[in-house]
């Protein structure tokens, strides 16, 4: 009896195809991606090759590597990983070429009079004997030399990506390289091609490192130790650290590079010599820090050291005359403990105040602002995120704007206009949901500051800190050196919400009631045993329950919010089960980076495009996908913006996302899951920030027991920074907490209002 193993699938064949191109249909100087009309050797009628490359031009030949695949729309193609081009050697190729523009000075009539006076030796003439362009009736001095220099650029461009191919860089890839370094692409790569892992996105220590290793660099190699180093640290920053212990760093380094210590200590010391990074101590412990964000956190200090001297910009402020009057005007009482804080802060030229939800933030900020309006202050207010925003705005009346817009971005280097040399014009700075704000961000606030104005931050210092380096807020607060209003006292009215209460029993380390409420609720807990039961029940929420019992459309109002990206109830695996769930038709879709995008999807940017004015964490949906011409237009806050398919590896599918990517959004509704498998990120503030982004309702999916180990979980992951520190050495301890409020305000006290 013979047993039948079963066979692995086996890797798809991949082809080689040559031929000519006879037209260029799309090409994009962004990042390469092409669709060209090849006429191919074994082929009777034209095929469509897609793929990447740095130029592409009708009468060139090219040689590609890929597969053949059946466009729902457009039949057979031929879909390219690789594409290497070569100059044609036909007279009638070459006219082809030149007329396509692939030269720049030659156009349909000097294409024709070149191939009349040379013939198949016209590129030969250009490469080799230049001032033969000349005999050609029209071509003088200026165009000659324009002429040859575009050859030189063609041919330039042609001999790097035959070096970056051989070397084992995509196509892709290459092109991005190319496109980065230009002409110095070969330099660049022949001398350290570590830059590649700091200059091009996409591109991480791993790749460099085997292409380093293809160009004979050694693994002892200074360069690549050095560049071992600066990834372990920036692997740190994309975790939320400023630095790492040394204890902590020198066996990343070690794991990562296979190196003795003694060259890690070596690289370090060269590192620190050179200031890319910083020795120095956290509570003692001896760390080194990235440079740059040592030196982000230590201008933080000095500058909030600055703008708390001296007395606030407008004049003293009677509150207890103003007061009654926004009572008035509003409508809304403040508490006696909101009133004290109200003084607090019209008396100072930097506060925080920080609270949970229900605790009356919003309205204490909408008083302090309507008296200074009243006052003559100029203000501004702005947010981390457009939604945060837009928030700030519905609740105040005035206008706010996002940070990066206040600061106005420079596109071309992502730079801000607003700076020391040009700051802001306004009496205060508002900024809100503080708590998402890292250590870059920050600065460059603080730096468009001007001397003369106050300073007024807000957040909740119990969500989770921001995704980017530091904890801006946590450490202002801890360092007891700016006056500090915490509101705790729940009102009535939002008392009434199981969301505010349950919340606000995560943050006191209780389990919240979940058991099934009698009647209509805002908070609901469904059990589920295991991860994949919770994935079925999640999406049979998200597209009959919810929106059968309450209203909520799937796409637009329900936001799923995961612990981690990982998992059956991680927010990738349940971003593939909900896109096909809610939007089944894909006729007109595009895959690229993993993922499918079709016209109405829900989509979030994973990165900051200045050109586009999209940024990490915004979400939209998507208007249009356009084969032919190789691009997707998605929709971010009522603006249309155009992707080439090169550059979706910057938008993600978003009917789930995780946690720290939904800080400074709110939701109609949130679905979360809840589940042991999320043990390493259930942590108290973790629940507690997904709970607080649901407005109207929020249902937890899981198991009880994993909801109680996040409750009790308060530790959470400590973040390396020394911005606390730096704040005490720049402004000194608080040495004057029981002065009355007007004279309390260089001194740090935090009022537990």
């Amino acid at each position: 009896m013979h047993v039948r193993r079963k066979q692995s699938p086996e890797p798809p064949k991949h082809e080689v195809l040559a031929g000519l191109i006879e037209h260029v249909r799309f090409h994009s100087a962004e990042n390469g991606f092409c669709v060209l009309q090849v006429q191919a050797r074994s082929h009777r009628e034209p095929i469509i090759v897609t793929g990447h490359a740095a130029t592409a031009a009708a009468g060139e030949w090219i040689t590609a590597t890929g597969e053949w695949i059946n466009h729902p729309k457009h039949g057979p193609q031929f879909k390219a990983h690789f594409i290497r081009s070569s100059a044609p050697s036909a007279s009638e190729d070459i006219e082809k070429y030149l007329r396509s523009g692939a030269i720049r000075g030659i156009g349909r009539i000097y294409a024709a009079k070149l191939v009349l006076a040379f013939k198949d030796k016209v590129l030969d003439v250009i490469e080799n004997e230049p001032e033969r362009l000349r005999e050609v009736d029209g071509i003088g001095p200026l165009r000659s030399k324009r002429i040859t220099d575009a050859w030189a650029e063609q041919r330039a461009v042609r001999e790097i990506m035959i070096f970056l191919h051989s070397h084992g860089a995509g196509t892709a890839r290459a092109v991005r390289i190319f496109k980065t370094y230009g002409s110095d692409a070969v330099e660049v790569m022949t001398r350290n091609p570590y830059r590649l892992a700091r200059d091009i996105r996409d591109i991480g220590f791993k790749v460099a490192d085997e292409i380093a290793g293809r160009l004979g660099i050694e693994k002892t190699a200074e360069v690549r130790v050095r560049a071992g180093i600066g990834y372990a640290l920036d692997e740190a920053r994309k975790k939320g650290h400023c630095g790492l212990p040394n204890d902590e760093l020198r066996p990343l380094a070690s794991q990562l590079l296979g190196v003795p210590d003694t060259l890690i200590d070596n690289a370090v010391g060269l590192e620190i010599a050179e200031g890319t990074v910083v020795a120095d101590t956290v509570a003692g412990t001896p760390c080194t820090f990235l440079g740059r964000l040592h030196r982000a956190e230590r201008t933080i200090a000095q500058r909030l050291a600055e703008l708390t001297a001296g007395s606030p910009p407008w004049p003293k402020i009677d509150t207890d005359r103003a007061l009654p009057r926004v009572e008035k005007a509003t409508g809304l009482s403040l508490a006696p403990r909101q009133a004290e804080a109200l003084r607090l802060a019209l008396a100072s030229k930097a506060t925080v105040i920080t609270g949970g939800p229900g605790v009356g933030k919003t309205t204490l900020l909408d008083a302090i602002l309507r008296i200074l309006t009243g006052a003559g202050a100029t203000l501004k207010l702005c947010a981390p995120t457009g939604r945060a925003a837009r928030r700030m705005s519905e609740a105040t009346g005035m206008e706010a704007r996002t940070v990066h817009r206040l600061l106005e971005v420079d596109p071309a280097n992502g730079g801000f206009k607003r700076d020391a040399h040009n700051p802001l014009d306004c009496d205060l700075l508002v900024v809100d949901e503080a708590s998402m704000v890292d250590v870059v961000l920050m600065r460059a606030l603080l730096a468009a500051v001007p001397d003369k104005a106050a300073l007024l931050i807000v957040g909740d210092i119990d969500q989770l800190p921001s995704v980017g380096p530091g904890q801006v807020l946590s450490d202002i607060i801890r360092s007891d050196t700016v006056p500090v209003v915490r509101l705790t006292e729940v009102f009535r009215q939002a008392a009434q919400s199981r969301i505010i209460t349950s919340a606000h029993q995560i943050n006191h380390g209780s389990i919240p009631d979940l058991s099934r409420p009698d009647g209509d609720s805002d908070f609901y807990f469904v059990p589920a045993e295991d991860a994949r039961t919770a994935a079925v029940r999640i999406v049979d929420l998200v597209k009959n329950r919810i929106p059968a019992r309450f209203g909520f459309d799937p796409v637009r109002d329900i936001q799923v919010l995961c612990p981690m990206n990982r998992g059956s109830a991680g927010a990738r695996s349940l971003n593939v089960e909900l896109q096909a769930a809610l939007n089944p038709a894909r006729e007109r879709k595009v895959e690229r980076f993993g993922w499918t995008f079709a016209p109405g999807d829900k989509v979030m940017q994973i990165v900051n495009d200045y050109h586009k004015d999209v940024y990490n964490g915004d979400t939209g949906h998507v208007a249009g996908v356009d084969p032919e011409s190789g691009e997707l237009t998605a929709s971010f806050h009522g603006a249309e913006h155009v992707y080439a398919f090169g550059e979706l590896d910057t938008l993600v599918p978003a009917y789930a996302a995780t946690v720290h990517k939904s800080q400074g959004s709110e939701y109609p509704a949130v679905v979360m899951p809840v589940l042991s498998e999320h043990y390493m990120m259930l942590q108290r503030n973790l629940l507690y920030t997904g709970l607080t982004r649901g407005k109207h309702l929020v249902v937890l999916v899981g198991q009880k027991k994993a909801v109680a180990i996040a409750a009790r979980n308060a530790a959470g992951r400590r973040r390396w920074s020394k911005l606390d520190e730096w704040l005490r050495d720049f402004t000194g301890p608080n040495t004057d907490a029981g002065a009355a409020p007007s004279e309390r305000r260089h001194t740090g006290r935090t009022l537990p209002f």
